[in-house]
């Protein structure tokens, strides 16, 4: 039984976040003002940060447990995408007054079962009061090897462009959440709702693809932008095969009935798939990376001299689109 009384910001922390630091020696038990870390000789440090403001980026009235490990778990799709090893995380939370026990103890849960399967601990935060909507922030730390990170600038004309997982369940999760896609049957419709709510950072792929790929990032913003995202800072422009996107039963299903479009599919965004291109001759080790961890790779394009994305339909036409993607302004 959890009270509901109003908690102090150091309650708080005691009681549901050093917890969550007791792995983390450089932690200090969530009792010191910041953390320290030591790196291993030749590592050096990838950090990333993301924030969720309520009504925006998650509903309101979400179970906090879910929301904490959406947040989570789309700053280590960042670090997925760079190739790097979990180390540790700092959370943020600026949350209405009167917050009670349940909540926290709720958010901490969450917190406590991705950390368990990610292999990272917490390393501190801070805690605010707001006459707003709740807004979390989370910034999340790994390493690689020196000198060995993904990045979007070095795509190569010529490249094949891969995307791990499968593409648009997101935003059609999103759109079932809102009352749509009523059409699908309850199955299809939880699967999809499923994946919106609790991505799956390909962490262990991304590991592998270190020295096998050009370029990297996860997909956040939309297929079409973020393969945008990867031309413009490589100076070069991608084709994608629509035909050749891979999509999951549920999805598939959603635009057979109309239910959905592809334009919503290629740029609704919130997937968090690898999305990376690799000369012709890595392709061999992809797969076998692909097979190993169980994850499903798809060949969607390929990377041209000319900028821009073009995505071509099955008789090779340019698709028109009103958007590529989410814009966060």
């Amino acid at each position: 039984m959890t009270d509901e009384r109003t908690l102090g910001e150091f309650e708080i922390i005691e009681r549901f976040f050093a917890p969550l630091a007791a792995g983390a020696p450089g932690a200090y038990g969530l009792k010191n003002d910041a953390a320290t870390l030591a790196l291993a000789p030749g590592q050096e440090l990838v950090v990333t940060t993301d924030l969720m403001v309520e009504g925006i980026d998650y509903l309101t009235g979400e179970e906090p447990a879910l929301v904490a490990r959406r947040l989570l778990r789309i700053n280590l799709s960042d670090l997925a995408a760079m190739g790097a090893r979990p180390l540790g995380y700092l959370v943020g939370l600026a949350l209405p007054r009167g917050v009670g026990a349940a909540w926290f103890e709720s958010f901490a849960g969450g917190l406590a079962r991705d950390q368990a399967t990610f292999s990272l601990d917490l390393l501190g935060g801070d805690i605010s009061a707001t006459d707003g909507p709740s807004v979390l922030s989370l910034t999340a730390l790994g390493t690689v090897r020196t000198g060995t990170a993904l990045t979007r600038g070095g795509a190569k004309v010529g490249d094949a462009v891969y995307v791990s997982g499968s593409i648009g369940d997101a935003a059609l999760g999103l759109a079932a959440l809102k009352g749509g896609l009523k059409v699908l049957s309850e199955e299809g419709r939880a699967a999809l709702i499923a994946r919106y709510r609790l991505p799956e950072p390909r962490v262990a792929l991304g590991q592998a693809l270190v020295g096998l790929v050009h370029a990297a990032l996860d997909v956040s913003d939309g297929l079409i932008a973020d393969l945008g995202h990867i031309g413009e800072v490589s100076g070069v422009g991608a084709r994608i095969e629509a035909a050749r996107v891979p999509l999951s039963a549920p999805a598939r299903s959603a635009l057979y009935v109309g239910a959905a479009s592809f334009e919503t599919v290629l740029t609704g965004g919130d997937d968090y798939e690898l999305l990376f291109t690799a000369p012709a001759e890595a392709d061999g080790k992809i797969g076998d990376a692909a097979r190993a961890l169980g994850v499903a790779i798809t060949r969607i394009g390929s990377v041209e001299a000319s900028p821009g994305v073009v995505v071509r339909d099955e008789r090779g036409q340019p698709m028109e689109f009103r958007t590529t993607g989410y814009r966060h302004f």
